[in-house]
This record gives C-alpha cells, structure tokens and sequence, in this order.
C-alpha cells in the first residue's frame, strides 16, 4: 500500500516512516505540505494519508477539505499537536478518518492505523 506521509517536518516524516516500516509498510511517498500532498495524489497510486496539521503553504485541515471536494476517499490519518475536541471535531467534519496527537509512540500510531482499517 502505497502511503502518503505530509509534514513540513523532515524528522517527523522520517519517525512516521520509520514507524511505518517496523509495521511492514514501505511505499512511502513524502510532501512537505497540502499543496505537495495534493500533487502526489494526483500523480496517483496513494492508497493513505499521514497528515500533520499545522504545516506552511496549505495545512493538513485545508489539504484534507480540498481532498474530500475532490471526492477522494483516501483514508486519512491527521497528526496534531491540537488536542482540544473541537479541533478533533473539526479534523473529523472535514473528512478526517482519524487523528493522532503528538507526541505518539510508534504503537500508537500502529493503533490507530488499525483501528481505521478494521472499520
């Protein structure tokens, strides 16, 4: 499976791919933000999205509401470091499958990917 990792942050995208991998994923493909992220979607072939939220250019929550208007349905996983519910709230009402707050631990994440693909 092809996965898409978007964040501003060379050393988070490289945890989360790390991370990735001790889970047997290795197509990873990287974006340093939404605008990135949308043009490697479009290439095709991303079947996951790891987002953060907080990013230059286009952040996660714009990227995932210009996804979904493209009637994408590419699961999505926002990474945050906003933990207020309302903020979750808002992820999930622009189509966010799912979010993680940072700081996580690799088995967390783990967690969360497969909670999401187990619906």
């Amino acid at each position: 499976m092809m996965i898409l990792i978007a964040d501003d942050s060379a050393t988070m995208r490289r945890i989360v791919i790390r991370a990735l991998s001790e889970m047997g994923e290795k197509d990873t493909v990287e974006a340093e933000n939404g605008h990135a992220a949308l043009d490697a979607i479009a290439k095709g072939g991303v079947e996951f999205v790891i987002t953060d939220w907080n990013m230059p250019a286009m952040n996660g929550l714009d990227f995932v509401t210009q996804l979904r208007a493209s009637n994408t349905k590419i699961p999505v996983l926002m990474v945050t470091t906003n933990a207020s519910n309302v903020d979750v709230i808002q992820a999930l009402k622009a189509g966010v499958n799912n979010c993680i707050i940072k700081p996580f631990t690799p088995e967390t994440m783990k967690e969360k990917i497969k909670a999401m693909f187990s619906e």
